[in-house]
């Protein structure tokens, strides 16, 4: 299985076309297996909006040829991540999808993740992990795609056909994680605002904490200093990207992020 790379952080891999295989996840031992349980549960304990559902692992990388990526990946739940505390156990990569949103006025949104999630705090691109397709579903490009739309509607209140989101870039980083990462069509940075505010109201209405709670645009990767709190790998790089693409109409970055 490919490695994660420490120079730099976050690998932005090339390829044009994504083909996925799933494969069994790795055997655990009873001695890794009940570690794993005290972990979560010590996790669980401490934040009560951890669940235990069903997402997607990533087993094995490849890159057969300079533009095609091979991903192979499992079906889990999210307390097998927590073998990445358990010392000696084999601890799978997670699989993302996220969204880059623009503005009209050229910003790109970015937001904090709230208490209700595994990473309070944490600066991101509106997004989650891969949820299993069902029985007899492929895992493709098109699941993914269908993945990210239910994920800014559900934290952003944004409606995206699937078919409007352009795949951008393709990132390893912290712990070898697999980002996917979407661009959709720019809207007005009021009407965003409008549609989160929103969600946050249904939210308190019923008691819940929403997964994201506050939301800021930003236009270059030094905007990100001035943001509290830590941030996600992946951020820095494709903001860059981001804004050479923007300030700079020549630069063209096609939809896995070549320049």
């Amino acid at each position: 299985m490919t490695q994660p790379s420490t120079q730099p952080p976050v690998d932005v891999i090339e390829a044009t076309e994504l083909l996925f295989v799933e494969e069994p996840p790795p055997q655990l031992s009873v001695e890794h297996q009940a570690a794993r349980d005290r972990v979560w549960e010590a996790l669980a304990a401490n934040n009560p909006g951890l669940f235990d559902g069903p997402v997607v692992a990533c087993t094995s990388l490849s890159q057969p040829h300079p533009h095609e990526l091979h991903l192979g990946w499992a079906r889990v739940t999210y307390r097998d991540f927590a073998l990445r505390r358990v010392p000696g156990a084999t601890a799978l990569p997670s699989l993302f999808v996220d969204v880059l949103q623009p503005t009209d006025g050229g910003g790109l949104l970015i937001a904090r993740m709230s208490t209700a999630t595994a990473h309070p705090g944490r600066w991101h691109l509106p997004g989650g992990s891969v949820e299993q397709p069902g029985v007899g579903e492929p895992l493709d490009i098109e699941a993914l795609r269908r993945n990210a739309v239910r994920e800014i509607l559900e934290e952003l209140g944004i409606d995206t056909p699937p078919h409007d989101l352009t795949l951008w870039a393709v990132t390893r980083g912290d712990h070898g994680n697999i980002g996917v990462h979407f661009a959709a069509p720019s809207q007005p940075a009021a009407l965003i605002t409008d549609r989160f505010t929103a969600v946050l109201s249904t939210a308190a209405a019923v008691g819940q904490l929403p997964e994201l709670d506050r939301i800021v645009f930003v236009q270059a990767a030094a905007d990100l200093t001035a943001l509290d709190g830590p941030r996600a790998d992946y951020l820095e790089p494709l903001i860059d990207r981001y804004a050479r693409v923007l300030l700079n109409p020549r630069f063209h970055v096609n939809p896995t992020g070549r320049s």
